[in-house]
């Protein structure tokens, strides 16, 4: 398949997720690579001897039909070095070209060959990896602390340390802000405010992979953790009002026991 000077080698899709790393500010990852393409946004397209991919600045690449030899040493490369804990999310689908745009059971038949119409359609990609990010970080928050309101239903309090439950508060806020501090990238991009003739192909995208219902999910979950969070917050008050009540009983204790200490004295006199 060509495109003007884009050679396709095959008609493979492949969506990599390389999380946070990609865009922080003392990742090792080679930002040199955004410097040999086109950029639109927050998107930059590189086109290679096997076809084209798409470097997205949140840390999510598309490539369009670059071979799996080229697609896995271009990956490596993305890396300044091996000292980076460098995990991915991956998904793969496929394209093809057609009269009309269609997009059914993972193949997406392209209407023509421009190249801002696979960047629409990369944009839906992206985001559908980010949120896949955001909804595993969600889900796993959940599981590991999932035995703490069932531990509170059953004996009226949890059994972890002051200490412990600030620990996990601190992850559990942590968690949440991440997300928040990036829910904007889930929202329609700005590039559409420039081409707004290709936000129908956006939203197609988009709707196809559930983009609009996963992001009420991820909320809803948001809300769980939030619970959570209000749980342990109720459970560290309680735990603190209980302590002070402890210090004032053992106070009130003290100052009996002087009382009466003091009228021995004066009995004994």
């Amino acid at each position: 398949m060509t495109d003007n000077n884009i050679a396709f080698s095959d008609n493979k899709l492949s969506i990599y997720n390389f999380g946070d790393d990609f865009s922080s500010v003392n990742s090792n990852i080679d930002k040199r690579f955004f410097e040999g393409g086109t950029r639109y946004r927050d998107a930059v397209q590189i086109v290679v001897a096997t076809g084209e991919y798409w470097l997205f600045d949140y840390g999510v690449v598309v490539f369009w039909a670059v071979d799996k030899a080229e697609r896995q040493a271009l990956i490596n490369n993305l890396k300044k070095d091996n000292t980076t804990h460098f995990e991915k999310i991956e998904e793969h689908l496929s394209f093809t070209f057609a009269n009309e745009l269609m997009i059914k059971k993972d193949v997406i038949s392209l209407p023509d060959h421009d190249p801002l119409i696979r960047l629409a359609i990369s944009h839906a990609l992206a985001q559908s990896s980010k949120l896949m990010e955001y909804e595993v970080q969600a889900q796993n928050s959940i599981k590991n602390y999932s035995h703490i309101p069932e531990e509170l239903a059953k004996f009226g309090k949890i059994s972890i340390s002051q200490k412990e439950i600030a620990k996990i508060r601190g992850t559990l806020l942590s968690t949440k802000s991440d997300i928040i501090l990036h829910y904007g990238l889930l929202d329609t991009p700005d590039f559409f405010w420039e081409y707004p003739e290709y936000e129908a192909t956006y939203e197609r995208m988009a709707r196809y992979m559930d983009i609009r219902q996963r992001v009420d999910l991820l909320s809803k979950k948001l809300s769980t953790i939030n619970e959570l969070f209000e749980v342990l917050a109720e459970e560290q008050k309680h735990q603190h009002s209980s302590f002070l009540e402890w210090i004032i009983i053992v106070l009130i204790g003290i100052e009996i026991v002087l009382f009466f200490v003091e009228e021995l004295k004066d009995l004994m006199v």
